[in-house]
């Protein structure tokens, strides 16, 4: 039930109408293709770049501020994409801060200069970017830090500087971890959509929306998302390509590290300096921006409304945790108890859902859930002579299960790696005095699982209330969350306005973050 978008989308290729397809090829069809080539691989070569860059400096040296870089770092993957945007496109506009200030300097007037545009594809790749990096900076930095120093003596030994260990051993060697983030980053690029709608980008993502509501053919659009969804599973297989020869070599439990070295003043300035860019630009300003917006509208904009907005919100996402963390824990515990290739296939094609866009995700439900109302109302009518309405699309249902597609890939891993630390001599012990399954697991396992089950909530919790693409498409009639009306905000040019329901995104985000650094910091204290 949780492939039916994959299977309804390329399906809908059995209905293939030329005259719509020639239209698309002959006007927008080769604008989406590039574009989101371009946007795919430019966001993974900038995460790349900045990722690598910040790890190689945080796990190889020591100097003063890196204790505050390492909060700092990964305080992007707080901001969405789609509010960077919004927030820059009113930092760097016309009447914004900085070409007011420069006018006022310059005395430059209108027609004066010339500025870069942001609502470019050059402008999306790069605040995707600004907020993308943590995905490499995060495998990077564990790859560069768990190398040992026996490598680097080696290369020594042999008379090879430091810079040719660098791109001869260092670089080989994290070489699957800096793949699998860029990879990372790129699927959140195929898969955006507030960010490329504000800037006027046509890529798949706009396209789907275009065609389904513009042109009202659904059939389209899903075909448009069975090709956008190849693009990621061809990402995402390159990937696991990569990966496959990521153990070069086998480490001791007690291999020695390479130490960090000390940096003097001013080396270690222009370390600090250096890894304080990409959270700078990728977190705090945007942060001050949006802060300093909500300080004009919080009188008013707090109101029954946005009181709403938030009730909605949490809500919905509350309700999403819920249901996804309960299908994660039944399915990895069922997983657990047959270890048949058979199930195990069927919980790693289920948890492909974070890698396939929302907006895919919302067709591919959209078409079946129209379909089972259609013919639930026509036989209801055959009864009755009335018709019901809506009963699975434009439902709270329809959400519920685009976001349990979604996001059930992140329940999975923080619990299946939970169970993995709860020795099976456990539930060996309890079945042979008699407990069944249900209660092993309802005495045993959910008791010990606390912490995961509480982090996948978390995880699962934020990130819905992130989602943009399938709320905006399935949300129920006059149900709106935040991050909708942020975007509807913004969309009519009302940036000041869009602050609260954005900062309040933000501010909520924050929360997984706090608790990835603490969990990060653990790990690297061991």
């Amino acid at each position: 039930m949780l492939c039916t978008p994959i299977f309804v989308i390329y399906f809908s290729w059995g209905a293939f109408d030329t005259s719509v397809w020639s239209h698309l090829a002959d006007t927008v069809l080769s604008d989406y293709i590039i574009n989101s080539l371009l946007l795919a691989i430019g966001v993974g070569l900038g995460a790349l770049v900045l990722g690598t860059t910040t790890a190689m400096i945080m796990a190889r040296y020591n100097f003063v501020g890196r204790r505050i870089l390492n909060w700092l770092l990964l305080l992007p993957l707080a901001m969405p994409a789609y509010i960077i945007a919004y927030t820059y496109t009113g930092i760097l506009d016309f009447m914004g801060p900085v070409q007011s200030a420069l006018r006022d300097i310059t005395g430059w007037g209108y027609g004066d200069y010339t500025f870069p545009d942001i609502r470019s594809l050059e402008g999306a790749i790069l605040v995707m970017s600004l907020v993308l990096y943590p995905y490499v900076y995060m495998l990077a930095k564990t790859a560069f830090s768990e190398q040992p120093a026996s490598l680097y003596q080696a290369s020594q030994s042999m008379g090879v500087t430091k810079y040719q260990h660098f791109l001869k051993v260092t670089l080989p060697l994290a070489r699957p971890a800096l793949i699998t983030g860029a990879a990372l980053a790129m699927m959140e690029a195929f898969a955006d959509y507030g960010t490329v709608q504000y800037f006027g980008i046509s890529t798949f993502t706009t396209g789907i929306f275009r065609t389904w509501f513009g042109l009202g053919d659904g059939i389209a659009a899903a075909q448009l998302s069975s090709v956008l969804c190849t693009f990621v599973f061809v990402t995402l297989v390159l990937e696991k390509m990569s990966r496959r020869k990521i153990q070069y070599f086998h480490q001791g439990q007690n291999h020695q590290s390479q130490t960090r070295k000390q940096l003097g003043m001013a080396k270690g300035a222009a370390a600090f300096f250096l890894c304080l860019l990409p959270p700078l630009f990728g977190f705090i300003l945007p942060s001050i921006q949006l802060g300093y917006w909500a300080t004009l509208t919080y009188k008013t904009a707090w109101d029954e409304q946005f009181t709403a907005l938030v009730l909605n919100s949490l809500f919905i996402a509350l309700a999403a945790a819920v249901v996804v963390v309960t299908l994660a824990l039944l399915l990895t515990y069922g997983k657990r108890l047959k270890k048949t290739p058979l199930l195990s296939g069927n919980v790693g094609v289920v948890s492909l859902g974070y890698a396939i866009p929302g907006t895919v995700i919302a067709v591919g439900i959209l078409l079946p859930l129209g379909w089972a109302d259609h013919a639930i109302n026509a036989l209801w009518k055959s009864w009755t002579g009335e018709l019901l309405g809506l009963v699975f699309s434009g439902t709270v249902f329809a959400l519920l299960f685009a976001y349990s597609i979604r996001f059930l890939a992140v329940a999975i891993h923080n619990i299946e790696s939970g169970l993995g630390r709860i020795t099976p001599s456990m539930d060996n012990a309890a079945r042979s005095l008699g407990a069944s399954p249900i209660r092993v697991l309802k005495q045993i396992h959910i008791p010990m699982l606390r912490a995961s089950v509480l982090s996948a909530a978390l995880l699962v919790f934020v990130d819905v209330l992130k989602e943009l693409p399938a709320t905006l498409i399935l949300r129920p009639f006059n149900f709106n969350t935040l991050a909708v009306r942020s975007f509807e905000l913004a969309s009519d040019e009302r940036l000041v306005d869009a602050a609260m329901p954005a900062l309040a995104i933000v501010l909520v985000g924050l929360v997984p973050v706090i608790l990835l650094t603490r969990a990060i910091d653990r790990a690297s204290q061991r």
